[in-house]
């Protein structure tokens, strides 16, 4: 199998640990961006994964695929383009602070691509699943044109059509909201990722869920994937993300899968003292590509994600840098953390 995700991936620059952003002056550079995230989760773990984007011609762009390649991830299908590479400042926050984005990714290459500047035929040669994000259309109106072509030109070609909803608010500012592109393009989707917010914010499907600290109920997420996969006949699968979050450092992870005929939800996680939130998600839909892939069982499939997203939660940076060993000793029960000789 091969997959290919499509988005843009970024100059990440974090502030050193938990400090603020510009407390001292140096910040950590390194690259991200949700649906690369996912493609390095996949080449992790043995899928031959490519990642189409647009970069900047330039010595940037040159590290990103240098970047990339070193991860195994097929950069082939990247394009080179003007514009420039899209920047997010990061703080990591700590106990009661929490988490701070600021995007910079105004007439970035991939803002600026046209649906025309990319080879349809070219980009799916050989694929069997692609992948996309709510964030791509959010960066602009072409970026958006790009997009729903892309889920478009996939659906023709017979290939399986995953999308990670994943909602930011702070992007959806040239003239259009989030609903009215998102419930077109999910119409071309197979399988759903999503959260709480995304279903509503995106898609506008909305449910009396109260995100707060303690056990989440859910027959309140049953309720809600029914509603959505009710909106959205196409959709074979939904799983939604359930993260209670007592502070920065301390949350409840888990999801929940509906493929119309069984409910699953996953074991949950406590994870304390976070390292990197960053990537969570995306680390997830890596996970379940895999799994949908590689198990029998959606529910193994499910267990796999959310424990690969797990551990993404201890690892510094937007890649998930563990492999299939890693996730399936947690999945056994070895959470310990202690040292293996």
């Amino acid at each position: 199998m091969k997959v290919l995700t499509f988005g843009e991936i970024m100059l990440r620059l974090k502030a050193p640990g938990v400090e603020r952003l510009f407390q001292s002056p140096l910040l950590e550079a390194t690259f991200g961006g949700g649906e690369a995230n996912v493609a390095v989760s996949l080449a992790n773990y043995g899928i031959d994964a490519a990642f189409l984007t647009v970069l900047p011609n330039n010595v940037l762009g040159d590290a990103v695929i240098k970047e990339l390649r070193s991860f195994g991830v097929d950069t082939s299908r990247i394009l080179r383009g003007k514009g420039r590479l899209g920047i997010y400042f990061l703080e990591g926050g700590a106990n009661q602070l929490p988490s701070k984005v600021v995007y910079d990714r105004d007439n970035s290459a991939i803002a600026l691509a046209k649906p025309g500047d990319i080879d349809w035929d070219k980009a799916f040669d050989g694929i069997d699943w692609f992948h996309i994000t709510g964030i791509t259309p959010a960066l602009s109106n072409t970026a958006m044109e790009l997009s729903l072509k892309s889920v478009k030109e996939a659906k023709s070609r017979n290939i399986t059509v995953s999308c990670d909803l994943n909602y930011r608010k702070n992007l959806w500012n040239y003239g259009k909201n989030a609903t009215d592109v998102m419930t077109e393009l999910v119409k071309y989707v197979d399988v759903a990722v999503a959260n709480e917010e995304d279903c509503q914010k995106s898609l506008g499907i909305t449910n009396d869920i109260k995100v707060e600290c303690g056990e989440l109920d859910r027959n309140k997420y049953k309720e809600l994937s029914d509603k959505v996969l009710e909106s959205y006949p196409n959709i074979k699968l939904l799983t939604i993300t359930l993260r209670e979050s007592q502070s920065a450092d301390i949350n409840g992870w888990a999801a929940c899968l509906n493929d119309r005929e069984n409910f699953y939800v996953s074991k949950r996680y406590e994870i304390c003292d976070i390292v990197d939130r960053v990537g969570g998600g995306d680390s997830f839909a890596g996970g379940l590509i895999y799994g949908l892939n590689k198990y029998k069982h959606k529910k193994d499939a499910l267990e796999f994600a959310v424990a690969a997203s797990c551990l993404k939660h201890s690892i510094p940076g937007d890649f998930n840098r563990v492999n299939i060993s890693d996730v399936e000793k947690l999945l056994e029960g070895d959470g310990t953390g202690r040292v293996q000789r």
